[in-house]
């Protein structure tokens, strides 16, 4: 294991600016089953984090994911929430963002990338890119953050590595740069040759150890001897074939180019296995950035300047039940985090002591005393702040804002006892705070019976399961006819609150005018009804 077990919040003899520039923060994206959950496991075990790595099936008896907190989630052996998790490598402070897998909390996915510094793209070695890997590559792409990509399961049949890197590079349309190649593939993977060390990382199934081996290039004879035939294949010529064609195809490695998101540093290996996942992490220490500049409405904000500076991107309630607790994620942009220190939070006209912030690792958690640009911190927050707040010591300014997804499934929640009604809104509206559903108000009802929308169909799911689990409400979803919100604004950008062609106007938790729609051919009515009107997509940013 290359990583420290030292406690990552342990006070520092470094300046603020060296602090500031051994942080990496980055985020894991990737289509679901392609073993996110899994190199996540590993990771941390790489940096010392965990003792042991063990692989998620989601069944009675056996292991749970370390960044899989919620106890859905450890059920299905499927990610839904972001996972926050902090580690050293190499002398550098790693803050991994692990992101939810499943496309119907692509929103928690993007929230959690604006968050990020650059990321990882891990995909199926069998399957190439799959669709939600094209997604979350889009949103990393206008974000413009630099990506890395891990090609997982090559201790499985699978693409040849040539048309996996073929499939990348035209369904993503951004250049692939391997740093390492495997040698076979499934049941005859050998093990990876590192293009740049001119080593053969060697594997038995069994160890996670490999055996290392200097060689002169991908040509060096010894390399045949070492790793044999494979269905009548010498796999050295193999190799030696692959990296001719290779060599001429993609030329020199330049970094700008990767800053730039025009190229992705890519490695091979099977993270069930613990093959390769050194040598990515040894890659992203290498080319990672360090926190960067952030936009706002006053310009940028260097990390490395005096005042404090961050944005919240997460809010998750009931990480401990028994403390009924609620956590604001912030992303620290500027300045140096102390606990006790006093901000003047948004929507308050008083200053604010910082005195509960927590680094988390899923469900534990530590006490920050200090934290840098790149750090996440958690704060305890008893319903001061929301998701894209801008928290700073000195001038007032904002970060860009961070959208909302428009909901395409509506519904509302029924209980048996008419008691517990007040529970219910309770919980709907600390689950709405988290941005994991949004609330619509019919103006003509009132808030004690919302509208909940959402984007997909297992976040009604873990809705239902996180009131019953978390709030003891035996509640029923009652579906709604509609598949469309929209935004109505006038050509100065205010909100309209009536329109022609008889559309029924709700109110979103800001006050804001929003239509619900049951089909698009509706929209494009209203559209024709009430011209000089914009129906927009997102109530925000």
């Amino acid at each position: 294991m290359g990583g420290a077990t030292v406690s990552p919040w342990v006070m520092s003899n470094l300046s603020f600016k060296e602090e500031t520039l051994r942080r990496r923060t980055f985020a894991i994206i990737s289509h679901p089953d392609a073993g996110k959950t899994t190199i996540t496991e590993k990771i941390l075990y790489q940096g010392g984090v965990v003792r042991e790595a063990g692989e998620v099936h989601g069944k009675a008896g056996s292991k749970k994911a370390t960044s899989d907190w919620m106890s859905l989630e450890q059920e299905r052996g499927v990610s839904i929430t972001s996972s926050v998790m902090q580690f050293d490598y190499h002398g550098l402070r790693v803050n991994l963002l692990d992101t939810p897998g499943h496309k119907d909390f692509g929103e928690d996915t993007y929230r959690t990338l604006v968050a990020a510094d650059s990321a990882a793209m891990l995909i199926d070695a069998a399957k190439g890119v799959e669709a939600q890997t094209r997604k979350l590559y889009e949103v990393c792409r206008m974000k413009k953050l630099p990506i890395f990509t891990f090609a997982n399961k090559m201790d499985r049949e699978g693409k040849e590595p040539l048309e996996i890197i073929d499939d990348v590079e035209n369904t993503l349309g951004v250049k692939c740069y391997p740093v390492t190649w495997p040698i076979g593939m499934g049941e005859e993977f050998k093990g990876l040759y590192h293009r740049t060390q001119k080593k053969l990382y060697l594997y038995t199934k069994g160890k996670e150890e490999p055996e290392v081996v200097d060689v002169t290039g991908y040509d060096d004879p010894k390399i045949s001897q070492r790793v044999g035939v494979s269905y009548g294949v010498d796999l050295g010529e193999k190799l030696k074939e692959d990296l001719e064609l290779l060599e001429l195809a993609i030329g020199d490695f330049h970094h700008e180019e990767f800053m730039e998101g025009k190229v992705s540093p890519m490695t091979f290996g099977s993270a069930k296995n613990n093959w390769g996942v050194d040598l990515f992490l040894d890659l992203f220490c290498e080319q990672a950035p360090a926190p960067f500049p952030r936009h706002s409405d006053a310009g940028e904000i260097d990390p490395l300047q005096k005042d404090f500076s961050g944005f919240v991107f997460k809010i998750q309630a009931n990480m401990d039940k028994k403390h009924r607790d609620r956590v604001a994620f912030l992303r620290i942009c500027s300045g140096q985090f102390e606990r006790g220190m006093k901000v003047p939070p948004p929507r308050l006209k008083r200053e604010l002591r910082l005195s509960y912030a927590n680094q988390f690792l899923a469900r534990e958690r530590e006490t920050v005393e200090v934290a840098y640009p790149g750090d996440i911190v958690g704060l305890i927050d008893t319903g001061y702040f929301q998701i894209g707040d801008t928290i700073t010591s000195g001038k007032n300014f904002q970060f860009d804002p961070i959208p909302r997804f428009s909901p395409e499934i509506f519904a509302r929640l029924s209980i048996k006892d008419p008691l517990k009604r007040k529970s219910l809104q309770k919980g709907v509206g600390q689950l709405a705070e988290e941005g994991t559903i949004q609330l619509l108000i019919d103006p003509v009802v009132g808030p004690q019976d919302p509208v909940i929308g959402v984007v997909g169909e297992l976040q009604l799911e873990v809705l239902l399961f996180r009131l019953n689990d978390e709030y003891k409400l035996d509640a029923k979803i009652e579906r709604m006819p509609f598949s469309v919100a929209r935004w109505p604004v006038n050509e100065a950008g205010e909100p309209v609150r009536s329109l022609k062609g008889g559309a029924r106007i709700f109110e979103d938790a800001e006050e804001r005018p929003v239509v619900l729609l049951e089909r698009e051919w509706d929209l494009k009515w209203l559209e024709k009804e009430n011209p000089g009107i914009k129906f927009l997509i997102s109530g925000s940013g």
